[in-house]
C-alpha cells in the first residue's frame, strides 16, 4: 500500500482545482475558438488579420512564458493604468472641486487571483488551437447543403445550428481531443504562479517529507487517470456521432 504519510486529501483537493481549471479553460477555449474560426472565414479583411495575429502569436510563444507574461506583467500593467488613471481623474477634478478626492471610487491595487489567471492563460492559448479545429471542421461540411438549408428560407443562424454545427462537431471531434488531453497537460503549468493544484501540492508533500518520487508519481498517476477516462468518453462520442452520420 503506496504510504503518502496523510497528504492523501491534499492531493485530492489539488486534482478538484486542476480539473476545475482544466474544464473552465476549455469552455473559454471554445468560446474563443468558435470566434476564431468564424473570424478566419468571414468575409471582411480586418475579421480575417485579426484572427491570423490570434492564432500566429500564440502558437509562436511558449505556454510557460505566456503564462509568466498574462499574470505577472497583465497584473503590473493593470495597476500601472489604475495608477494613471487616478492620476489623470484627481488632477482634473482638482481644478473644479479641489475637496473631491476621486481615488475613493476606484482601487489603489488589483490582485489577480492566480485561479482565474490560469484559466484565462489557458482558455486564450488553446482558443488559438481550437480556433484552427472548427476552421477545419467548418470547411469540412458540405457547402452545397449550406446552400439548400439558404433556399428552404433558413435563416443564417438556422443553418448554423440545423446544418453546419450537428456536421461540423463530427468533423471536429479528433482535433478536439487532442487539444483537450494536451490542455488537461498543460494545466500543470499553473503551480508556477503559485495556484495550489495538485502539482504544487504534490511538490509542497515531495519537499517535506523528502519523497519526491513518490509523491510526483501519484501526480502522474493522478494525470494518466485523467486522460484516460477523457480519451474513453472520447471514443464513445465519436462512436455515437459516427452512427448518426452512417
Amino acid at each position: 500500500m503506496l504510504d503518502l504519510k496523510g497528504y492523501e486529501w491534499s492531493l485530492v483537493e489539488g486534482a478538484w482545482i486542476t480539473l476545475q481549471v482544466a474544464l473552465l479553460s476549455l469552455v473559454l477555449a471554445m468560446i474563443l475558438g468558435m470566434l476564431g474560426a468564424l473570424a478566419k472565414l468571414s468575409p471582411y479583411r480586418w475579421a480575417r488579420a485579426i484572427a491570423t495575429v490570434y492564432t500566429t502569436v500564440i502558437r509562436g510563444i511558449p505556454d510557460l512564458v505566456l503564462m509568466m507574461l498574462i499574470f505577472f506583467g497583465g497584473q503590473m500593467l493593470l495597476n500601472d493604468s489604475l495608477y494613471s488613471i487616478n492620476e489623470w481623474l484627481n488632477n482634473y477634478f482638482s481644478s473644479s472641486d479641489p475637496n473631491h478626492e476621486w481615488t475613493d471610487y476606484l482601487p489603489d491595487y488589483v490582485e489577480i487571483s492566480p485561479f482565474v489567471a490560469g484559466i484565462l492563460t489557458i482558455g486564450f492559448i488553446f482558443g488559438a488551437y481550437m480556433a484552427e479545429t472548427f476552421r477545419g471542421a467548418i470547411l469540412s461540411v458540405d457547402k452545397g447543403e449550406l446552400e439548400a438549408g439558404k433556399a428552404y428560407g433558413m435563416s443564417g443562424f438556422l443553418s448554423f445550428r440545423r446544418i453546419l454545427l450537428p456536421q461540423m462537431i463530427r468533423h471536429a471531434l479528433p482535433g478536439f481531443g487532442n487539444n483537450w488531453l494536451v490542455l488537461l497537460k498543460t494545466t500543470a503549468l499553473v503551480s508556477i504562479i503559485g495556484l495550489d493544484d495538485m502539482v504544487r501540492k504534490g511538490a509542497l508533500a515531495a519537499g517535506t517529507t523528502q519523497m519526491p518520487f513518490t509523491f510526483y508519481m501519484t501526480v502522474a498517476v493522478i494525470f494518466l487517470i485523467f486522460t484516460s477516462f477523457s480519451t474513453t468518453a472520447l471514443k464513445w462520442v465519436e462512436r455515437k456521432f459516427s452512427i448518426h452520420a452512417r
